[in-house]
């Protein structure tokens, strides 16, 4: 994605904003398209300090949820859905979300992140919001901005290129995966997968647009799986190659809880 002028409603966005292409100027673009095309803004993050938005540019119909910088993921999604009902009430054709996650300081913080992009990508699509997640990439590890940028459905901004795979919301604790999942992203694959597993303990993958899974990142899938216990994946769109890798490598026995579907 090259500008904010590419958004479209359902889209979630990983804005690395350390980039000449993308200004203080694109933000406020995107703030003055919402209200020329009936969305509402709703700006996550201390006041003022959402990608640098100050809070005189934010229109007065507009809600800055003034959270501390380190806050809990389920009260900000939780705000942000009560926003999106209130949007509806108000007429307004949706809601347009702009927020500036920073590193938190628990060890599990890059796994609840990913957890929390998940969360709001299934939101935008159920809702057909868009939301933009700005992330200056001088205050996050390679790692982290990599687990990130694999659970975002668009990238934008410097050194945001394609990640190996991604994966996103198609639906209820359903998700499609694309791209190629091998040894140099099987870390992030799992972290993806886990995180999608903490919500629910039953989620569908689906690999119609899949390019590729190796044996790590098999290994990957199933460990994650395990990870928390009763936990359930159902595999969907594989396609013949990949279960039949799956059948070699001794996957398909049962009690697996990792099924790849016909």
């Amino acid at each position: 994605m090259a500008t904010f002028d590419d958004v479209e409603l359902g889209d979630h966005v990983c804005w690395h904003t350390d980039s000449a292409a993308a200004t203080p100027a694109d933000v406020l673009a995107y703030v003055a398209d919402g209200a020329l095309y009936g969305d509402k803004i709703v700006v996550v993050g201390s006041a003022g300090t959402a990608s640098g938005l100050p809070r005189e540019a934010v229109p007065s119909a507009s809600v800055i949820l003034d959270f501390p910088r380190v806050a809990n993921p389920d009260a900000v999604l939780a705000a942000v859905r009560r926003e999106a009902r209130t949007a509806v009430r108000e007429g307004y054709r949706s809601v347009r979300v702009l927020t500036e996650p920073v590193p938190a300081a628990a060890p599990s913080g890059a796994e609840e992140l990913v957890a929390h992009e998940l969360r709001l990508d299934e939101f935008a699509s159920e809702s057909n919001a868009i939301v933009v997640c700005a992330f200056k990439p001088s205050q996050w590890d390679g790692p982290t901005l990599e687990h990130v940028a694999c659970v975002h459905p668009h990238e934008m901004g410097i050194r945001a290129e394609r990640p190996a795979f991604r994966m996103f919301s198609t639906g209820a604790d359903s998700w499609s995966v694309d791209g190629v999942i091998d040894s140099e992203c099987a870390d992030a694959f799992n972290a993806a997968v886990r995180a999608a597993l903490r919500g629910s303990p039953s989620v569908k993958l689906r690999f119609d647009t899949l390019d590729m899974i190796d044996a790590a990142g098999m290994h990957a899938l199933v460990d994650a799986a395990r990870h928390l216990p009763e936990r359930r994946i159902v595999v969907e769109g594989a396609n013949e190659t990949v279960r039949l890798c799956w059948e070699l490598a001794g996957y398909a026995s049962a009690g697996m809880p990792v099924v790849m579907a016909a």
